[in-house]
């Protein structure tokens, strides 16, 4: 589950015009796990995912330290997509908050995770990441609008804010699937 207290109005007109440039040391700090680890086996963007393949198949397992930091960059990621997307005007932090929380089904270890479904996940995932990219699309839209709306008029409208959580909310959704492989249930198609 994704949660994302978005700052609806009241907003700062100056910081959403020039968001991209603000973000900048942000996003530098973020694509610093994916560059740093680039050329170890295993990690997409920044996610482990080889050592918890190999983890679930042969020892049912999901190793705790593994899943702490997938979820720890997750959220990260997550917060300096709420603060590029105007969802809120608080600078990503690079620490955990109340703003951006993502809640993961408990996996009880990997017990519950089947051992061979991380080597189909990725292939059964993938009309869910074409489908994912049209709603990305659609986010962005709204996202322009919302933005506009900031920095004429100071406020996000309420609904493009509720659509863009749920795109965001529907990623985290396949990324939990497909990558991070905390659970079996595949994801919805719909944004709900």
């Amino acid at each position: 589950m994704t949660e994302i207290n978005v700052d609806l109005g009241n907003r700062d007109k100056n910081t959403a015009l020039f968001r991209i440039f603000i973000a900048f040391p942000a996003l530098i700090f973020l694509a610093s796990f994916s560059e740093f680890s680039g050329d170890m086996m295993g990690v997409v963007g920044g996610i482990l995912v080889i050592p918890v393949v190999l983890s679930l198949l042969f020892r049912n397992v999901y190793p705790s330290y593994v899943l702490a930091f997938n979820k720890a960059l997750l959220e990260l990621s997550n917060r300096v997509s709420a603060y590029l997307l105007v969802l809120t005007d608080e600078y990503p932090s690079i620490e955990a908050n109340q703003k951006v929380r993502l809640f993961y089904p408990e996996i009880e270890g990997g017990k519950k995770l089947s051992p061979w479904m991380p080597l189909v996940k990725w292939f059964l995932a993938i009309p869910l990441f074409l489908l994912g990219l049209l709603y990305a699309i659609y986010g962005l839209a709204l996202t322009l609008i919302a933005w506009f709306t900031v920095v004429t008029k100071g406020y996000y409208p309420v609904d493009k804010a509720e659509e863009v959580v749920k795109v965001i909310a529907y990623w985290n959704r396949l990324y939990g699937y497909a990558l991070l492989l905390v659970t079996d249930e595949y994801p919805s198609f719909s944004l709900n």
